[in-house]
C-alpha cells in the first residue's frame, strides 16, 4: 500500500448556508482546495438562497460546546475560524471553550470573522451579541477580519478611505490586542484594498476589482483561507497574503448556477 499523506486540520465554527455559497459550505470547500482537512461546528441553520435569508434557527450553546469537545478529543485543529455566531449565548460557549484551551496551553490560532450582516442585508448577529463578541471572543483571537461596515460598528468610526481602514485596524489592535485585517472591498475605491496591522507591521493588500460579478461568501472564503494557511504553518503575514490571492482568484473564476454568480473556491479543479 502506498504511503498516505497526513493533512493538517482546520476548524470552522459557523452557520450553514443552504444555498452553498457562504458559511460552513464555503469554508469546507476552501479548506479542501488549500490542502487541509476541514472540520466544522454548526452554530445556526439558515434557510437561504443567493437573494435572501428567510429563516434562522440557532443551535443551543450546549450543543455548540459538545461539538467542540468531540472534535478536539480526536481531531484537534492547528487553526480555527469563526463565522456566523448569531447570539450572545453561542459566543459565550465558543469563547469559554477557547479560553479553556488557552489556559491548557493548546489553543489553535483563531481567526474571528465578525459576521454581522449578510450580503442580502439579513442581520446575522443579534444586537446584544455584539457586546459578547467584543468582551469575550475578540481578546482571544489571533486575527480579526471585519469588512468596512463591521469595523465601523466595532470601532464607532466611519470608514470611507484607505486612511480610514488603517485607523480602524490600529483602533481594533488597541482595543483588543489582536492583529486586525480591515477589508475595503465594499468601499468605492478603484482596487479591492485591505489593511493588516499586527501591532508592529503594516501590510496593504491590493487586488484588481472584478467588475460585473456579484457573489456572497467572499468574507467566509477569505477568513477560511487564512485559517488554512495558519494550519499549514505559514506566518500570519504569509497566510493573509496567500488568502488575498486565493479569494481574488475565486471571484475571478466565479461561475453561474441557476442565473446566480457563485464564488469558486475550488477553481483549481476542473470538472470531468
Amino acid at each position: 500500500m502506498p504511503q498516505r499523506s497526513t493533512l493538517p486540520i482546520a476548524l470552522t465554527v459557523a452557520g450553514s448556508d443552504s444555498g452553498g455559497g457562504a458559511g460552513v459550505q464555503a469554508d469546507l470547500k476552501t479548506f479542501a482546495a488549500l490542502g487541509v482537512h476541514g472540520i466544522s461546528v454548526i452554530t445556526c441553520l439558515t434557510a437561504q438562497n443567493p437573494r435572501r435569508v428567510t429563516a434562522i434557527e440557532p443551535v443551543s450553546p450546549r450543543m455548540v460546546r459538545a461539538q467542540l469537545e468531540a472534535l478536539f478529543d480526536e481531531l484537534p485543529p492547528r487553526a480555527a475560524k469563526t463565522g456566523m455566531l448569531y447570539s450572545a449565548g453561542i459566543i459565550g460557549a465558543v469563547a469559554a471553550f477557547f479560553e479553556d484551551r488557552s489556559k491548557a496551553g493548546d489553543a489553535p490560532a483563531l481567526v474571528v470573522d465578525p459576521v454581522m450582516v449578510a450580503t442580502s442585508g439579513a442581520v446575522l448577529l443579534q444586537p446584544d451579541a455584539i457586546r459578547a463578541l467584543r468582551e469575550q471572543l475578540l481578546p482571544l483571537a489571533t486575527l480579526v477580519t471585519p469588512n468596512a461596515d463591521e469595523a465601523a460598528l466595532l470601532t464607532g468610526r466611519t470608514l470611507r478611505s484607505l486612511d480610514d481602514l488603517r485607523e480602524a485596524a490600529c483602533a481594533l489592535h488597541g482595543q483588543f490586542g489582536v492583529a486586525a485585517l480591515v477589508k475595503g472591498g465594499h468601499l468605492p475605491l478603484r482596487d479591492a484594498v485591505d489593511v493588516l496591522f499586527d501591532g508592529r507591521r503594516w501590510l496593504t493588500l491590493r487586488a484588481r476589482r472584478i467588475r460585473g460579478v456579484s457573489t456572497h461568501g467572499t468574507g467566509c472564503t477569505y477568513s477560511a483561507a487564512i485559517a488554512a494557511g495558519l494550519a499549514r504553518g505559514l506566518t500570519l503575514v504569509d497566510a493573509v497574503r496567500g488568502a488575498k490571492r486565493f479569494v481574488s482568484r475565486a471571484i475571478a473564476a466565479s461561475y453561474r448556477a441557476a442565473g446566480h454568480d457563485v464564488l469558486h473556491p475550488l477553481h483549481r479543479l476542473r470538472a470531468p
